[in-house]
């Protein structure tokens, strides 16, 4: 990957949707240049895909959680089965430590999160943490 790449993936990342036109006036490059590099970029993974970042109506007022999990070995499948069927779960990391998991939930009241917890909790020990704001939320950066 040479300069050129790093800095059309630094358009892209500002604005995935700029048309390749307008990429290449910013690199110097003809559009075909630029969609070639593109294409091998996605090719090799760099670009693993393009995204739109949704914001839920009312979310600020849904609660949102990091769950520590240890699942014990026994009930890891039932564990990941529950986590991918679950629509509270944004997100879940296997991870080293005291705990194997961690799970980030956003949930539209306490009860939920409750309830949530209460059906993980049949499957391992859980430890939760109640996200109040979002300090740094940074995209990955070359």
């Amino acid at each position: 990957m040479d300069d050129l790449d790093q800095k059309i993936l630094r358009l892209l990342m500002k604005n995935a949707r700029m048309p390749v036109k307008e990429i290449a006036e910013h690199v110097n490059l003809t559009s075909p240049a630029v969609s070639s590099r593109i294409r091998r970029l996605e090719a090799e993974g760099i670009i693993g895909g393009y995204t739109v970042r949704l914001h839920r109506p009312g979310e600020a007022s849904r609660v949102q959680a990091l769950i520590s999990i240890s699942a014990n070995a026994a009930s890891r499948e039932e564990f990941l089965t529950l986590v991918e069927q679950e629509p509270q779960v944004l997100q879940c990391w296997r991870v080293t430590g005291s705990y194997n998991f961690i799970v980030k939930v956003s949930c539209e009241s306490i009860d939920d999160l409750e309830h949530l917890l209460t059906r993980m909790q049949k499957l391992g020990s859980t430890n939760t943490q109640i996200i109040l704001n979002t300090a740094v939320d940074r995209p990955l950066q070359l």
